[in-house]
């Protein structure tokens, strides 16, 4: 494998570095929204001809996709925390529901940070870190104290919770201060399954009817062969169970996804009516707005359902990022460069123009933003370490370059590994891990493994 004795020498202690960027020396309002479990292709602008998503699309023809953006821990409490924070969950220690932030690393949450600098800061939906932050966290909080369910009746009418977040969402919206610049975290629960539900994704009524005379073409990996080729703990995992659910007939298959996708329409909605809100109020000339979900999700590939693990659909994830300052030559661009949930606190903090504090390990993704191109990561370390044996979600750790995978499944017996060349193998078909061709690279790959366990600071 050429060049890993320089990548593990370099980028491992990487993080938000360099001038903070500004474009027009006005603190830009932000504006954040982070949907649950939306597949990276779940958007008309990255290649989907079906789903309806005219708004996440205009963001991109006007602002920047990223094409290959990644979560480096795909389950919510844990990237929500790497999204706060800046870091890995190496570092920041939560891998698990009841785990809240830590007081200090709290302190240094994007929120936190941009409050001691005169924004007015607001979080609408699922916080998802522990219970909830603590009282003063935010100048205006609504969240979640669960998931709840999504289609309720409120005052003898039907509502469905991506509306009633926009509501509030727009509630701190009309509610900003003139005299300061305000940072909005709207976190939606869609498109995340009501688990074990008989109709797992209930959309809002209004979006009842879209897709319905549609046949969604089913992706190669949900092939039956795909999942008789996974190891036997995985095909009794909770993946499977909850595909038994979601997925487990052509016809369910159909039903779920069309009423997947209508979620994701009902929530590039709500955010059709924030930019609403922002030209009315005359801010949108100067919101940055950022779109992405905390992780991927399975739509029946291999056989599973949901995240957790370490292949491409469950920690891959949509990512656009528009900012109305830039000039006309700078926007509707595509970024390959691997962009990760952990970059998000520090390009935030970089665009209001402040430096991002020390602890954080995400780099800013402004550079990008403006058109040019920094030296950038080689690599990154995927972990999950969520340890519940009554969901039997294996705990896994890895690492990904742009074109290989490795990953070893650390809680089960001989710790199996997989590799993946994912120049030829996209779909990540073909282990070579047990390939004496490779051989050299899997050493490669497991060392920087053991190096990025060395290096980054253990919480």
């Amino acid at each position: 494998m050429q060049g890993m004795a320089g990548m593990m020498a370099g980028a491992l202690t990487q993080r938000a570095t360099g001038a903070a960027s500004n474009p027009t020396g006005q603190r830009p309002n932000l504006l954040i929204v982070l949907t649950d479990d939306q597949h990276y292709q779940a958007m008309g602008c990255m290649g989907n001809p079906i789903i309806q998503t005219p708004q996440m699309d205009a963001l991109a023809a006007q602002g920047v996709l990223f094409t290959n953006a990644f979560v480096t821990t795909p389950i919510c409490c844990t990237s929500r925390a790497s999204i706060l924070t800046g870091m890995y969950a190496w570092s920041n220690s939560v891998h698990d529901f009841q785990t809240p932030l830590p007081p200090d690393l709290l302190e240094i949450s994007y929120p936190a940070v941009l409050r001691r600098h005169g924004y007015h800061t607001g979080f609408v939906g699922k916080y998802g870190v522990g219970a909830r932050p603590p009282e003063d966290a935010f100048d205006f909080f609504v969240g979640l104290p669960g998931n709840g369910r999504y289609v309720q009746e409120i005052n003898g009418e039907t509502r469905h919770m991506t509306g009633l977040l926009a509501d509030q969402a727009v509630a701190f919206l009309e509610s900003c201060p003139d005299d300061a610049p305000f940072c909005l975290s709207l976190s939606t629960r869609a498109p995340h399954a009501e688990d074990y539900d008989p109709r797992p994704f209930p959309p809002d009524p209004a979006f009842e009817r879209l897709y319905r005379d549609v046949e969604i073409p089913v992706p190669e990996l949900a092939k039956p062969e795909y999942y008789e080729a996974l190891p036997p703990f995985l095909k009794d995992s909770e993946g499977r169970k909850r595909w038994e659910n979601n997925f487990n007939t052509p016809e369910r298959w159909q039903e779920s996804v069309r009423d997947y996708y209508r979620m994701i329409t009902g929530v590039d909605h709500a955010i059709g009516r924030l930019r609403d809100v922002l030209r009315r109020r005359g801010m949108e000339e100067n919101t940055v707005i950022l779109f992405t979900s905390d992780n991927g999700f399975f739509p029946g590939e291999r056989g599973l359902s949901d995240k957790w693990y370490a292949y491409e659909s469950s920690i891959r994830v949509p990512f656009i990022l528009y900012d109305p300052r830039l000039p006309e030559a700078q926007r509707g661009r595509r970024v390959e460069a691997m962009a990760l949930n952990i970059d998000i606190a520090p390009t935030l903090l970089d665009l209001a123009g402040i430096e991002a504090p020390p602890q954080m390990q995400g780099r800013s993704l402004a550079p990008w933003l403006r058109g040019e191109t920094p030296p950038w990561r080689e690599h990154w370390f995927f972990e999950h370490r969520f340890d519940s044996p009554r969901h039997k979600i294996p705990m896994s750790e890895g690492v990904r370059t742009d074109r290989w995978k490795y990953f070893r499944w650390i809680n089960v017996a001989g710790n199996p590994e997989e590799l993946y060349n994912l120049e030829q193998d996209p779909l990540e078909i073909r282990n070579l891990a047990g390939n004496p061709d490779c051989a050299d690279t899997l050493a490669a790959m497991r060392r920087l493994t053991e190096a990025y366990r060395e290096t980054l600071p253990k919480r």
